[in-house]
This record gives C-alpha cells, structure tokens and sequence, in this order.
C-alpha cells in the first residue's frame, strides 16, 4: 500500500501539460533538480515524471537576452549587477510523464489525466523514489516520452544509490531496457554506456 509523503520540497509549478510531458517554471532561477531526477505534479492523481530537458531563457519569447558581462570579472558580478534579471529569465524543466498514484497504488504507465496547470510541482525523498522504482516498468513510459539517452541513463544512476547493490541494480535495469529496445541495438548501447559512469 502506498501513502502519500509530506509535500515539503515544492520546486516549481506546471506550466505546460500533455497526456506524456509535462513542463514546469522553477520558482528560483536556475533551482532546478539535475537531469533524470525524478518529481511528481498534482494532487489526484499525483503524477511522477522524469526530467528529461532543463531550459533558462527570458521570461518574454519575443526578446533574446543580451551579454551584460563585457565589463564584469565573473558570472556573479553579471547578476550581482543586474538584479532585474532573476524576473527577465526563468528556468523550466520538461518532464516525461511514467506514472501515478491513485492513492493507494502506484502505477506503471501514464495517469488518466495531466496534472493541471499551476499544479505544483515537489522533489521526492529517497524513500519515494526508491519505492516507485522498485518495478522497472516506469522505464517504457520514459522511452516512449521521448526522453533522451543521458537523462534515462541519468535517472538509472540516481537511482541505482538508493537500492543496496548499485550493480544488481543496473544489471536489472540494463536486462529490462533490452527486452524493450529489441532491434534498437545502437540505443541500448548508447544508454548502457553512460550507466558506467
């Protein structure tokens, strides 16, 4: 049986929202969880993602950022100088969606519904990613999504510290990414290798 945990790492609000993807706006410029981490949205059902591509650009999609460090010695005096910049530039993540939870069970695959715009967005502690991902099933929905090699191989990695033999771990994962790249030999090879790392 699952129980919800305490949603006290809120990172960042829904955005954009499909039936496979979602995007969410970090609340702190570049506050973003690294690539593959993996974050839940809503709240019935909650769903889980993976964050497959991170994103900083200007708050407005009509006007390019422009270089303000010519004069400056370092980044943090870019910023230190330009204080405006935390709300002309914002940082997005895009997730792909690999299940949810009904409130009693965790399922595999993608929710009936997308969490809502606005919906917030959470880290998941240790204990919740490590029980999500105690059936490797979630990983079609990821490869179906979209997401790219590095970020699977990325969300592998993570992973593999939470379960007591990072190897058998990987092993696992690396049989369950075979059986589902069957004729996709280059693909495979390309995510077992960034798994070494």
């Amino acid at each position: 049986m699952f129980i919800q945990p305490p949603m006290e790492h809120r990172i960042a609000e829904v955005v954009e929202s499909s039936s496979a993807v979602f995007v969410a706006q970090c609340y702190e410029l570049y506050e973003t969880p690294p690539l593959g981490t993996v974050v839940r949205a809503g709240e019935n059902p909650i769903t889980y993602g993976v964050i497959a591509k991170i994103t900083t650009l200007g708050t407005d999609p009509t006007r390019r950022p422009v270089a303000r460090g010519a004069a400056e010695t370092n980044e943090s005096a870019v910023y230190a100088n330009n204080p405006q910049l935390s709300r002309l530039l914002r940082t997005d993540f895009e997730t792909v969606i690999v299940g949810y939870s009904d409130g009693a069970n965790i399922k595999h695959y993608l929710p009936p519904i997308p969490p809502r715009i606005h919906a917030f967005v959470y880290t998941c502690p240790d204990e919740e990613v490590k029980h999500f991902m105690e059936s490797l099933r979630f990983l079609e929905a990821l490869l179906l999504g979209g997401a790219s090699d590095d970020s699977i191989a990325a969300c592998l990695r993570q992973a593999s510290h939470l379960h007591g033999d990072t190897k058998v771990f990987l092993i696992r994962a690396g049989r369950e990414l075979a059986e589902l790249l069957v004729g996709q030999l280059p693909r495979l090879q390309s995510i077992l290798r960034k798994l070494e790392n």
